[in-house]
Formats: structure tokens, C-alpha cells, sequence
């Protein structure tokens, strides 16, 4: 049987038969399955290739029964279909699979580079490209993963392509590889590698006119759609296919220049050599790395020969290319050519035609001999630098179409960019090294303000200097203003401007000149460059009180569907205007954030509530979401004032999981407690404790308690607010819990014996939960026979409430004070009631305290192998669900566990390595050995 997935997804016996699994989520898990062959697909990424980013609640289901329905097929077959956690896992021989079969014979060829091998290579590309139907996967359902897939593949058997038709050409049958080449071209015309091995194989093949027409078609088709010229591999065969046409020196057409007899260089025509090259920034400081970077890249040894260097406005991008081109200029003896395009300047962009002029004139070329159209103009330029050694520098480029003419043409001449924008294009279509130039190193920061103050007046203050540096965020352009006010009062001491600096209203103000140079200035013209939803969200980014943002949190404040948001993301972050910190996560940088709170200040008052309030339902969305999955069952306490499908009905995220749900609260929990405050503040106590009640229920799994506690008191002021007396009662619930498992027992106790009388007034299944905390929190102090009866009177009430809700909570905690004095019966029963409450929900809270209960329990009944199987299983559930504090508790009981049978901990087998609330190894110091008793309580 073999997998085919290079066109349809099929299944094709031995004897031919083609078996089409039914439908095209079917064929979707086969192609994940075999792509994978070999390693386990989670069942998440099974989720996303058949759904995308909303999967359906009946999504676990639906996929076990395509997994059942492959078995049956793959049944006597050599592919073997096995559940292996967290997904499956499809075994088998590769080479039955065609895409696994291709990648292998493309190795192959990669391998077999010497040219006595040229034939076998030709076999091996031959035979790969073979294999393909039409298109990859073509009959899975449209996501945003199928089209990735397929472009791998498809990119894939294009670099397979394209090594052939070298291959064909180099031997001089390049007529050979025209049909595939147009099949390709046709497919994708904006592909100009492929476009431009079918001009040199047409021109091979005697059809000049055909080779001359792919090139316009190409060319146009680049101009209308992306809005740039030609790259340099594209441009390079045509211009080598007009060298050699006689008609290109009958018509005057410049050609390539070429070298002369004795191998020198020629240079301009009157012996001049170009010196364009500003004169050097003073007092240059730093950047020592980025000159060394520059050197490998463009110096003489260089391994490149363009280099795009970007960064903020004010990180000094110039400066530091100015000065590296300086100290280099000697690689580079037929001249350095430098232009300032302005493209984040006060007017217009600089006109490319007006540089190329000034470029052409700078090597050489009269002005009347200057070609009169642009094309030409570029063509002789690219004639001029083909055999030169030159340095170009291109200064403030805003777009990467505005240099295409501009770039040198020779092996021996290298070009740097600068630029606020990333220009990503530059890098993808003419293969540039790109360098990020951020802020200062803390130490070169330093020297920069003795340069401009005298050693000896920075050395005097030494705290009052590094507070300005951090204050001025690094950036040179900062520093140079601060220090230069400073300069021109020789009797102020630098700490006199730190009030100045400190104060966020008047920072950005205290970093401008009384010219046309400062930050502010700066920021501005950059802004002006923005697409306007871009610059709409840098505004409202001053609402978003936390330290980072993703697409959901950027979509609720701009009122806009998710794919708006990333494109305005990604817009910000080209102009380093935010940091990419992880993939899809944003921060800003402190003087943005300034200066996106100076934007916001000019929206209206109705603007800026909006984007507030849109921001915390998006958030009240997204942790409602998350709590169903931590503790099934339990509503909220309350109907909420505004609406949690997500603020104006759009879509927030999609949780597979329980992992998913505190990954995303892990990241955003600075800045749910931030919203929680700010809501208190402004007295919108509604969605402040809505929010706060709802965040409580992943603190616990998730660790944090320092935090939690924070939130949960401005929670609790908020509903005492309201005088919504049920959402008090569960306030003081949530904080009594964290006050425990801080160890602060006393409070916890009070609070709890306050939550339970509003409780008994309110009625209602609240009073489970209190009585339970109540429990805890007595049996923490030391009465645990009063803590038990409490417990038993939670589960007697919970009875009253149905199984649901707090009841799986009240057993849980009952079997944990039950296991505190030995009672392994009774402590097995309330935490097998427990996880039979929540069966549906094996990766639940209550769920998983339920397992570490029962765990114990079957250790105080002398059951070892039974409680070690239980404690392996306990973790590995914590671990797997990614239950911070709950996976730090259970690893170091099942130590407990292993050190009291005689074994050590840490020994064979035994899961180790909890993370920690910050993310490191050795999650399990999550548990103070000082706390431990008040932390078995709380858990």
C-alpha cells in the first residue's frame, strides 16, 4: 500500500486499486499522519489542520472516528496506526509514502555533487519530480496549516525544479527543461528564479522572443501586483541574453562591461574615483558587534554583499554604517557611493531617478551621454558596477522598490541599507543580511555621556547617570539631547534633570531641541509612513495596560477582525515600533508606550472608554473560556454586563485545552490583573470583579501567588461596591484559597468564616465552596477534626445542589484532610466520588487534585504498587495539562512517596522537572519546605 500525497490525498494498493478515505477531513488526518510518519502528530495539531483556529466542541470526538475508520483501511497493510500521547503515531516504510519518497531521492541528488555524477543527479530529479500529481493535498479542507503544508511541498519540488533545469542547461539541453519551467511559471508567475532559468533555456533553445516576452510578462506582472522591479537573479539573465543579441549593440543598448586582457578594473572614464561618504558622526561610541557584523558581511573578506541594517528612530542606524564605511573605504578602491533617500524625512521620499543620475555621474558618465529613460539609466549603472569594487550606502530607505535600480550589479561591490523599516522584501528577494540596531548596551551608553560630559562629571553621579541612560531607553539620539542640555549648563548636576525625565508627561518634551531634531520629531515622521490602522492601533496601544499584546488583545481595541490586527502588528513592529518578544506576542519599548499615551490623549473621551472596555470583555471572553476548562460546572456567578462571545461579537481565542487555556493566561496575567485595577479605579466594579472571579479559577493551576492574592482583593473592593453579595462570598472564597496557600492562615480563616455567613444568607451552591474553604483553612491551623466535620458538611449540602458545581471541589479537599490523619478509606472514597464527578473532564482542577488525593490514599492503605502507578500518573497528567503549582505539588509528594518506601527521589522512571510560575526548571520550590502543611491544605 503506498500513501500518495503529491496531488490528491489517496491510499493505491499494491495491485493499483486507488482508496479516496471518505471526505476531506479524513484524507486531512491521513496526509498529517504521513507527513509525520514515524513521530507522534499532537491531537492539537490535528485540531488545526482540519479546523484551523476554531475547532468545534465535538472536535476530540470527530477525530477518533477518522483514526478508527484509517485503522480499518491500513489493516494488513505495512503501515501500522497506534495512539501514542499526546496524539498518533503512523509507522511504516518511508519510501511508500511519495512525499517522504520524494524528499529522499532529492537528498540523494543533493549528495551526488561531483561532475562525473551529473547523470545520476538528472535520474534522481527526474524520478522525484516525477512522483507529482497535480497539486499537494489538494482535496483537505481550506486552513491555514493546509497551505502551509502544501507550500513546503510545493516549495520543495520548485527548488527540485529549478536544480534539474541547471542541471539540463549547464549541459546544453536546457530545451529539455522549458515544458516543466512553463508548467511552473504559469502556476506562479511572481517566482523569478524559475522565471529566470526559462529565459536562459528559451535563448538556449534558439526562441529569443519567447525568452524577452516570459522576462516583460514577469516584469509586469511584479510591477502590478507587488509594486517592484525585477530582482537581481531575473534581471541578470535577461541581461545576459541582451550581451550576447546582436541587435542589443545595433540599437546602442548598453551591454555588460567586461574586464580587460591584463585583469584591471576599469574605473570611471577620466580616472576619477567616487567619494560620496558623509563626513564622520563625532565622537563615535559602541556598537563594537555591529561593526564586527558588518565587516563579515560587506568587508573584504565578506561573505555577502548586501546588508539591510534597521532599528527605532534615534538607535543611530547612520552613525554606525557611516562610521564602519569610513574605517572600510579601503576595500573598496573604484569609490563609495552614499544617498540619503529620506524616506522617513519632513517632505517627500528622495526621487530614485535622481539618485541613479547623481550615482552615474559620480562614475564617470558626461551628461550627455546620460540614456534618456530610466531603464536604460539603470542598465548602464548595472554595466558600470559589474566589474568595479564598490561600496554603496543607501541611507533612510522607507520601501524596498525604491533601491531596485539602485543596487550594484558586480560580484566585487557591496551595498548597506538603513531603514526604520525592517524591509523584509529586500531580504527575501535579493538575499540581504538583515542586523537589528537597538539600544545601547548599558555600558557603551555610559561612555556616550562622558564623551559629551567629561569622564569626571559622569563618575560623580554614578546612580543619577544610570537612571537617565535607562530613562532615555538607551537610544543615542536620547542620550546626545539629554547630554547636550546638560553640557550647555555646566552647573546643573545631572540628577537636577532626572524630575524632568522621570515625570511621563513632560519625558518625551525633555528629549527634543529647540530645532527640528528630537525623538518626538522623529517618532512622527515614522508614524506618518504607517498604514492607517497600523497608526489607529499604536494610538490605542496606550489603553492596553500590560507589558505585551498578541492579534486577539490588538483585534479587541481596534474593533476589528484578528487578520486586520496581525497586519497592523506586523506594521509596527517593521517600523521597531514594538519588539516582537515571542512569535505573535508584541511589547513596547517605555518611551513608545509614552508616546502612544501622547496619541491617545488627542482621541476623543468616547475613543478611549471604547477601547478600554472592548479590551476587558476580550479578556472577560477569553478567561470565562479558560475557567469551563479548569473547573467544569461551575457558572459564573453572575450574568455579565457585556458580551463574552467577544466584544462586538468577533471571535477571541480557541483553547484546545487545558494547556492552551494557561498558556494564554500565563501570558496575558499581567495584564488581566492590570485591567481588574484600572476597572476598579474608574468604577466599572461590574467587569472588575467579573473579571477577577473568573481569572481566580486558573491562579490556582497556574501558580502565581503573590499575584492572585493582588487581584483578588481589588476584585473583592469592587463587588463590595456592587453589593452583589454572591460575588462577594466567592471573592472571599477565591482569596481565603490564596491567603492558605500562602500560608497566611489566620486571615485565610477569618476571611473564610466571613464568606461562609454571606454564604448561609445568599443561599445557593456558594455555600459549598465556603464551607469547604473554611475547611481548609481550620485544618491549616491545626484543628483538622474541625476541618474534617466542615468538609463533611460541604459534601452533605453539595448533595442538595446536584453532582455538578462545587461538589467534585468539596470531595477533593475532604479526601486531602482525610489523608492528613491517616484515614486512607475514607480519603479513597471522597477522591474517587470526586473523579467520577468529573470524568468528562480528566484534565480539570478538581480532577487532578482528585488523582493526587487517591494517590495518597492508596499509599496510607498499604497498596505501593498501586499508589506508585497512581503518583506516575498524577504527574504525568499535571505535567501534560500544564498545571504549574499542581505538577510542582504532586512531584514532590510522589517524592514524599519514593524517600518513605526507601527509594530515592529523582530515581528511574520517576517524572521530574516542574516549571516554575517564571518559566525555569525546578518548579517544585513553587512549595516553600516552611509551608508545606498549609500547601497540602490548599491543594
Amino acid at each position: 500500500m503506498f500513501v500518495r500525497l503529491l496531488g490528491p490525498v489517496e491510499l493505491r494498493t499494491a495491485d493499483g486499486r486507488v482508496l479516496e478515505p471518505a471526505g476531506a477531513k479524513r484524507c486531512a488526518v491521513l496526509a498529517l499522519l504521513a507527513m509525520e510518519l514515524g513521530r507522534t502528530v499532537p491531537v492539537e495539531r490535528f485540531f488545526e489542520l482540519l479546523w484551523g483556529d476554531e475547532p468545534p466542541a465535538q472536535a476530540r470526538a470527530a477525530l477518533q472516528g477518522h483514526i478508527a475508520a484509517l485503522r480499518k483501511l491500513f489493516a494488513g497493510s505495512p503501515f501500522t496506526l497506534a495512539t501514542r500521547a499526546p496524539g498518533y503515531r503512523l509507522d511504516g516504510e518511508a519510501r511508500l509514502v511519495d512525499a517522504l519518497h520524494f524528499t529522499r531521492l532529492c537528498a540523494q541528488a543533493a549528495e551526488e555533487s561531483g561532475p562525473e555524477q551529473c547523470e545520476q543527479v538528472d535520474r534522481l530529479l527526474r524520478e522525484a519530480l516525477g512522483l507529482w500529481r497535480g497539486t499537494a493535498l489538494a482535496n483537505l479542507p481550506e486552513t491555514p496549516l493546509r497551505r502551509s503544508l502544501a507550500g513546503q511541498l510545493h516549495g520543495a519540488r520548485t527548488r527540485a525544479l529549478e536544480s534539474w533545469s541547471a542541471y539540463r542547461l549547464r549541459a546544453g539541453r536546457g530545451a529539455d527543461a522549458i515544458p516543466e519551467l512553463e508548467r511552473s511559471v504559469h502556476a506562479d508567475e511572481l517566482h523569478e528564479p524559475v522565471a529566470a532559468l526559462l529565459v536562459r533555456c528559451l535563448y538556449q533553445a534558439g526562441r529569443f522572443p519567447d525568452a524577452l516576452a516570459v522576462y516583460h510578462r514577469a516584469r509586469r506582472r511584479l510591477a502590478a501586483e507587488l509594486g517592484i522591479p525585477p530582482g537581481r537573479t531575473l534581471q541578470s539573465a535577461v541581461d545576459d541574453i541582451l550581451a550576447d543579441d546582436a541587435s542589443a549593440a545595433a540599437a546602442g543598448r548598453p551591454g555588460p562591461a567586461t574586464a580587460p586582457a591584463d585583469g584591471t578594473r576599469p574605473t570611471a572614464d577620466d580616472g576619477q574615483v567616487a567619494r560620496l561618504l558623509p563626513r564622520r558622526f563625532g565622537r563615535f561610541v559602541g556598537r563594537t558587534a555591529e561593526l564586527r557584523w558588518l565587516d563579515t558581511e560587506c568587508g573584504p573578506d565578506r561573505r555577502g554583499s548586501l546588508a539591510v541594517v534597521a532599528g527605532p528612530a534615534g538607535a543611530g542606524k547612520t552613525a554606525t554604517v557611516v562610521e564602519w564605511a569610513h574605517r572600510g573605504a579601503d576595500a573598496f578602491p573604484d569609490g563609495q557611493l552614499f544617498a540619503d533617500l529620506q524616506g522617513f524625512g519632513p517632505d517627500h521620499d528622495a526621487r530614485p531617478a535622481d539618485v541613479l543620475d547623481r550615482f552615474l555621474r559620480a562614475l564617470g558618465t558626461p551628461e550627455h551621454e546620460l540614456p534618456p529613460d530610466a531603464p536604460s539609466r539603470a542598465a548602464l549603472y548595472r554595466s558600470l558596477t559589474r566589474q568595479r569594487r564598490l561600496l554603496v550606502v543607501l541611507d533612510n530607505v522607507r520601501a524596498a522598490e525604491s533601491i531596485a535600480d539602485l543596487l550594484p550589479a558586480g560580484p566585487g561591490c557591496a551595498t548597506v541599507v538603513t531603514s526604520r523599516n525592517s524591509l523584509e522584501d529586500l531580504v527575501v528577494t535579493e538575499g540581504a543580511a538583515p542586523l537589528r540596531l537597538g539600544p545601547l548596551p548599558a555600558a557603551d551608553a555610559l561612555l556616550l555621556l562622558e564623551h559629551a560630559l567629561t569622564p569626571a562629571r559622569v563618575r560623580a553621579e554614578p546612580e543619577a547617570a544610570a537612571r537617565l541612560v535607562e530613562l532615555c531607553d538607551r537610544l543615542p539620539l536620547a542620550l546626545r539631547i539629554a547630554a547636550t542640555r546638560l553640557a550647555a549648563q555646566p552647573g546643573w548636576a545631572i540628577a537636577e534633570l532626572l524630575p524632568e525625565l522621570t515625570d511621563e508627561s513632560t519625558r518625551l518634551r525633555a528629549l527634543e531641541t529647540r530645532g527640528t531634531v528630537g525623538l518626538r520629531t522623529a517618532l512622527d515622521r515614522t508614524v506618518r509612513r504607517l498604514p492607517s490602522v497600523a497608526e489607529g492601533l499604536l494610538a490605542l496601544l496606550a489603553a492596553h495596560p500590560g507589558p505585551e499584546t498578541d492579534a486577539h488583545g490588538a483585534a479587541a481595541l481596534l474593533g476589528s477582525d484578528t487578520g486586520t490586527a496581525r497586519r497592523a502588528l506586523g506594521a509596527l513592529a517593521a517600523h521597531h515600533l514594538l519588539t516582537e518578544s515571542s512569535p505573535g506576542r508584541y511589547r513596547r519599548p517605555e518611551l513608545i508606550r509614552l508616546y502612544s499615551a501622547d496619541l491617545l490623549a488627542e482621541r476623543t473621551e468616547y475613543t478611549r472608554t471604547l477601547a478600554v472596555t472592548s479590551l476587558l470583555d476580550h479578556c472577560l471572553a477569553a478567561t470565562a473560556q479558560g475557567a469551563a476548562l479548569l473547573q467544569p460546572g461551575l457558572a459564573a456567578v453572575g450574568p455579565p454586563s457585556g458580551p463574552l462571545p467577544g466584544p462586538n461579537g468577533r471571535p477571541g481565542p480557541r483553547f484546545t485545552g487545558v494547556r492552551t487555556a494557561l498558556a494564554w493566561f500565563q501570558a496575558e496575567e499581567p495584564t488581566v490583573r492590570a485591567l481588574v485595577a484600572r476597572a476598579a479605579e474608574t468604577g466599572d466594579h461590574d467587569r472588575a470583579w467579573r473579571l477577577a472571579d473568573l481569572a481566580d479559577r486558573l491562579y490556582e493551576p497556574a501558580g502565581r501567588p503573590v499575584d492572585r492574592v493582588t487581584c483578588l482583593r481589588a476584585g473583592l473592593r469592587s463587588a463590595r461596591r456592587t453589593g452583589e453579595q454572591t460575588a462577594v462570598a466567592s471573592l472571599e472564597c477565591g482569596l481565603a484559597e490564596a491567603l492558605g496557600g500562602a500560608g497566611r492562615t489566620d486571615e485565610a480563616q477569618a476571611l473564610a468564616i466571613e464568606a461562609v455567613a454571606r454564604g448561609a444568607a445568599t443561599g445557593g451552591e456558594i455555600r459549598v465552596r465556603a464551607l469547604t474553604v473554611l475547611a481548609v483553612a481550620t485544618a491549616g491551623r491545626g484543628g483538622i477534626a474541625e476541618g474534617i466535620r466542615l468538609g463533611e458538611q460541604a459534601v452533605a449540602l453539595a448533595r442538595t445542589h446536584g453532582p455538578a458545581g462545587y461538589a467534585p471541589f468539596a470531595h477533593a479537599r475532604t479526601a486531602d484532610l482525610y489523608g492528613l490523619v491517616g484515614d486512607g478509606p475514607a480519603a479513597l472514597r471522597h477522591a474517587r466520588k470526586a473523579r467520577r464527578l468529573l470524568a468528562d473532564h480528566p484534565e480539570a482542577a478538581g480532577h487532578l487534585t482528585a488523582m493526587a488525593a487517591e494517590a495518597h490514599a492508596l499509599s496510607l492503605l498499604d497498596r505501593p504498587a498501586e499508589a506508585e502507578r497512581a503518583w506516575r500518573e498524577t504527574v504525568e497528567r499535571c505535567r501534560d495539562a500544564g498545571t504549574v503549582r499542581l505538577h510542582a505539588a504532586a512531584e514532590r509528594r510522589f517524592a514524599d512517596f519514593l524517600a518513605a518506601s526507601g527509594r530515592p527521589a529523582g530515581g528511574a522512571g520517576q517524572p521530574h522537572g516542574a516549571v516554575a510560575p517564571s518559566g525555569r526548571p525546578g518548579g517544585t520550590t513553587v512549595v516553600r519546605q516552611s509551608d508545606r502543611r498549609a500547601a497540602d491544605l490548599c491543594r
